[in-house]
């Protein structure tokens, strides 16, 4: 469900390479941070706006200097919901306040997928892509409770994190299966060991709440959103405990909440499958695919380096390229179809044995830095999709799962999610998979047809659910349509948020 810049893997890749060359008017690797108590609850609306300090790039460095354009606060909000005047947690802000010209109509808030994606850094990288939309809004955004600086959820250190991102997609015998459970079973008992505190409630649910004391203290009537990938399902769920205080509302490749793991496992097999097959054959067509000759010979080359690495890993300096990895890798390409020239030159590198380029792609997906830190990414996924559903799959269920997904796709078949949920240490709800925003004003949910990580199927049946929302088709390549660089996707959804003008049913975007 994760959307990624494609400029960060881009940026990471670019690196590696460089080195190696020489209608309607809608309204750190330690613990997470303690909680605090409030005895009469937290003080609602005071957020403090200062410069920002502590941003981070795609590499996991600052900048040099502060942005002068940014502003960071925290809000603190119940750490429990059920106990407002109980203990808190501070919620990481960041905004770029509007420029003009033009009236200033509130404040626009983004959520850019995940789950535990950090919206402090993406947005203070991403702010300019924005740029039509920052002139009449202050553009704001917040590292979700769980997630980095928002008591971001930690499961063990950099040791431990190379070892469970580096597993094979799929264990290959018994004895790697065993190995592939104690890793998991691992890293789950570290999460538990190091923010157990916050596990029971770092939800969709409570985010959702979250964003509802965002609003407040941002002194905006109605909350206006935009939300990607995991995003649209936090928004949906706003929208459906808070349906009278919905403005205007983007939901940008949108996740169908309902589905079950298994369900959401194969879909998304397909969805990556489809996306790797589009890719073959963009790469092969002026005759200058590093992969192949033809799609035919790209695919077989692409599965022998993956079977070569299941056997031998490829060595990068200190550490090792696995099969794991690089499909890792490859997937993290596939989100954007700006990144397919870097995945063809980083497969090739690593068929003549330079896994540089896979590693870093794999990197940049996993939140890892070059110094080998982790970002909260990879420990707040599991633990926001984990108390998402009830859902403990047992070994039967995985099995199945398993091999369905493998015939869909020996690429990037596998049990999903249900495979760490299964060795979760605390229990989930679905709540969050129970939507309907009735009531609420125009909401618009944008899906891609050629989406990979939430296939386009996902779209209508989103728009469906919230009963109040209209569709709009892209038809197009990749994860995400605003940010694709697509003309009417953008006009579409500027005049929606600018001027409130909803798109008629039925309007589709052609792919560029």
């Amino acid at each position: 469900m994760r959307r990624i810049p494609a400029a960060a893997a881009a940026a990471l890749l670019t690196a590696a390479l460089a080195a190696c060359s020489g209608s309607g008017d809608p309204g750190g690797n330690g613990g997470a941070a303690p909680a605090t108590t409030a005895p009469g609850g937290p003080e609602r609306g005071a957020i403090s706006w200062e410069t920002c300090t502590d941003i981070k790039r795609p590499d996991g460095q600052g900048p040099a200097t502060p942005d002068p354009n940014l502003q960071c606060g925290t809000l603190a909000v119940p750490l429990d919901y059920a106990k407002p005047g109980g203990e808190t947690i501070d919620i990481a802000l960041v905004r770029v306040k509007a420029t003009g010209p033009g009236a200033r109509i509130g404040s626009l808030l983004f959520n850019f997928g995940g789950p535990g994606g950090s919206g402090v850094d993406t947005l203070a990288q991403a702010a300019k892509s924005f740029g039509s939309l920052g002139g009449r809004y202050d553009l704001v955004s917040f590292d979700p409770r769980g997630v980095e600086r928002s008591s971001g959820v930690r499961c063990g250190g950099s040791e431990l994190m190379d070892r469970y991102t580096s597993l094979d997609s799929v264990p290959g015998d018994a004895a790697e299966r065993t190995e592939t459970e104690r890793t998991i079973k691992e890293f789950a008992d570290a999460c538990q060991k190091t923010s157990g505190e916050v596990l029971p409630h770092v939800g969709t649910v409570n985010a959702a709440q979250d964003m509802d004391r965002i609003r407040e203290a941002l002194g905006d009537t109605k909350l206006n959103y935009f939300g990607m990938s995991y995003g649209t399902q936090l928004g949906a769920v706003y929208a459906t405990k808070f349906p009278d205080r919905v403005g205007r509302f983007l939901l940008d490749a949108p996740l169908d909440p309902s589905v079950s793991m298994e369900e959401r496992a194969l879909v998304q097999t397909a969805g990556f499958q489809r996306a790797y097959e589009s890719f073959l054959a963009d790469c092969v067509k002026d005759g200058q695919c590093e992969t192949g000759a033809d799609t035919t010979v790209a695919n077989k080359n692409v599965d022998k380096l993956l079977g070569d690495l299941d056997g031998t890993p490829l060595a990068v300096g200190d550490r090792r390229l696995t099969q794991g990895l690089a499909v890792t890798g490859i997937a993290a390409a596939l989100y954007s179809e700006l990144s397919w020239p870097f995945l063809d030159q980083a497969l090739g590198m690593a068929m003549k044995g330079d896994g540089r380029g896979l590693l870093a792609l794999a990197d940049s997906y996993n939140g890892r830095d070059a110094g080998g830190s982790y970002s909260t990414i990879m420990s707040s996924f599991p633990a926001v999709s984990c108390l998402d559903t009830a859902e403990r799959p047992d070994a039967a269920t995985l099995a199945r799962t398993e091999a369905e997904a493998l015939k869909i796709s020996p690429l990037f078949g596998g049990g999903g999610m249900g495979v760490i949920c299964s060795a979760w240490p605390v229990p989930g709800d679905d709540e969050a998979m129970k939507v309907d925003a009735t009531g609420s004003a125009p909401i618009v949910v944008v899906a891609t047809t050629g989406d990979p990580a939430t296939p386009y199927e996902w779209g209508p049946k989103l728009t469906e659910q919230l009963k109040t929302a209209v569709l709009v088709t892209h038809k197009g390549e990749g994860h995400g349509a605003y940010l694709s660089g697509e003309a009417c996707v953008k006009k579409t959804v500027d005049t929606y948020l600018l001027d409130g003008k909803v798109p008629a049913e039925g309007t589709t975007c052609p792919g560029s």
